[in-house]
């Protein structure tokens, strides 16, 4: 009894199967069975995908090469405003026709699945810290309202407690400098007389 079972990235290749030379074509539109990504941003389950396909027999396996596109949804990592992003990713793999530990997937019962190789790309594609814009601003530390919806406003700096004795040694410094540049001022004046 047989363990194999057909997905919506399953391609049938037994008219490929040794006979190297052979090349065949397929478009596939897939509707995501499961959502894969990170936190925050991913391919969400249902969605659409299309995979241009192109297997190329070889005398160990079938070479696949793939142009996949879809659209990734999600939320951006500073304002958490929902955000959408277009992924394309090229893959191609070596389907072994025999399982071997050089090789990370084989045919199976005249099958492949492409489903391992196209959800690595389309995970590895995905930005880590997905943003709406690449100047946004994110959210006011206080308030938690979005920074863009208020573009005259600054957020007020925060000053950590521990550094709070270092500001006093700020403003003297600062004083100290004004005098001597005031005392400068003072001699080329006195010169000039």
């Amino acid at each position: 009894m047989s363990n194999f079972t057909p997905t919506p990235f399953t391609v049938p290749v037994y008219d490929l199967m040794h006979r190297s030379g052979e090349m065949r074509e397929h478009e596939l539109d897939i509707t995501v069975p499961e959502a894969f990504g990170n936190a925050l941003i991913g391919i969400p389950e249902g969605a659409s995908m299309h995979v241009d396909v192109r297997l190329e027999a070889l005398h160990d396996g079938i070479l696949v090469s793939a142009d996949v596109q879809t659209l990734a949804k999600g939320e951006c990592g500073r304002c958490l405003d929902e955000i959408e992003l277009p992924v394309e990713v090229d893959i191609q793999e070596l389907f072994a026709y025999s399982v071997d530990e050089a090789f990370d997937y084989t045919v199976v019962e005249d099958h492949i699945d492409l489903e391992p190789s196209v959800r690595d790309a389309v995970v590895l594609s995905l930005p880590f810290q997905p943003v709406c814009r690449p100047d946004c601003p994110g959210l006011d530390p206080e308030t938690g309202e979005r920074l863009a919806d208020f573009p005259d406003r600054k957020p007020k700096e925060i000053v950590d407690p521990r550094w709070s004795a270092l500001a006093g040694f700020q403003s003297s410094e600062s004083d100290v400098a004004g005098e001597a540049a005031g005392d400068a001022d003072r001699a080329e004046r006195e010169k000039r007389s």
